[in-house]
């Protein structure tokens, strides 16, 4: 099989996962974004990568939007947000931030392929993704993708989506965007 074939692959994959998402609780992530002072993103490897992104086109739409473990990033008070990214839901670093953020009183969600993981089941806002875990004993979905690499990319792509979303909701376009872009570069 040549490399476009399987791009083809690939993008069949990620089309059927728009249809396995709960809009609803897409939506309810949505406005909490809307609600929140500030709004915090963490994952770990290409999951954090996806986090990461989603920090970026936040920040570009004029919130206050930062990624953990950066040096410029605030405290985390009870009318923030914060968005975790993990495929099993059980990353430990990512557990005792979890755990932290709740004990200060903030609110939770997780973008996960488990959520009933530990996470999940402490988190505010649980969105289920489709994918396969690193370990392909577990999951629902099949992929010919190595490791989690359908979820990330499925992950990079809700995110965009609930950016689209919030666009919408506050009459933003890419312009307005593009007033808040690196201009250092």
């Amino acid at each position: 099989m040549n490399t476009t074939q399987y791009l083809d692959i690939i993008l069949k994959e990620l089309n059927k996962t728009v249809h396995l998402i709960a809009d609803e609780d897409a939506e309810i992530l949505v406005n909490r974004i809307l609600e929140s002072k500030k709004i915090f993103t963490a994952g770990a490897g290409r999951s954090g990568f996806m986090a990461k992104s989603f920090a970026m086109r936040m920040m570009h739409m004029g919130l206050d939007a930062y990624v953990i473990g950066e040096t410029v990033t605030p405290n985390f008070e009870k009318e923030d947000l914060l968005i975790i990214a993990s495929g099993s839901g059980e990353t430990k670093s990512l557990v005792s931030m979890a755990e932290k953020a709740k004990s200060i009183g903030g609110t939770i969600a997780i973008a996960t392929i488990f959520p009933e993981s530990t996470i999940g089941k402490s988190a505010d806002i649980a969105i289920k993704l489709p994918g396969s875990p690193k370990d392909k004993t577990q999951g629902d979905y099949s992929t010919i993708q190595p490791m989690a690499s359908l979820f990330e990319q499925t992950l990079l792509l809700f995110f965009d989506a609930v950016i689209l979303r919030f666009m919408e909701k506050k009459g933003l376009n890419s312009d307005t965007m593009f007033g808040r872009h690196a201009n250092l570069e």
